[in-house]
């Protein structure tokens, strides 16, 4: 069974600084495509930033500069390093890993950003 556990959200003031994790488990975990999404109160879930088995990464734009996906096969883990936070980056954020056409959710992490 496929279980992905986030970790470090929490309440930032703009400008501050939050690092998230993800701990997966039940999956093969080096080859699987990592992500980070976010669902904020009212609009869709979007792709924050994936980060590939070959660890390549890509960013959603307005977080380009200012987050950074990375990866450590070692301790299956995934991290998203968000700095310059700011309030339109709250939301409730999501790991999701991708591996043979199937897709896993985390349960999610709040992060909320005040002004």
């Amino acid at each position: 069974q496929v279980q992905l556990v986030e970790s470090g959200g929490g309440l930032v003031q703009a400008g501050g600084s939050l690092r998230l994790s993800c701990a997966a488990s039940g999956i093969s975990f080096s080859v699987s495509d990592m992500g980070w999404y976010r669902q904020a109160p009212g609009k869709q879930r979007e792709l924050v930033a994936t980060i590939t088995s070959a660890v390549r990464t890509n960013y959603k734009d307005s977080v380009k500069g200012r987050f950074t996906i990375s990866r450590d096969n070692a301790k299956n883990t995934v991290y998203l390093q968000m700095n310059s936070l700011k309030p339109e980056d709250t939301a409730v954020y999501y790991c999701n890993a991708h591996l043979f056409r199937s897709d896993y959710w985390g349960q999610g992490t709040q992060v909320t950003v005040s002004s």
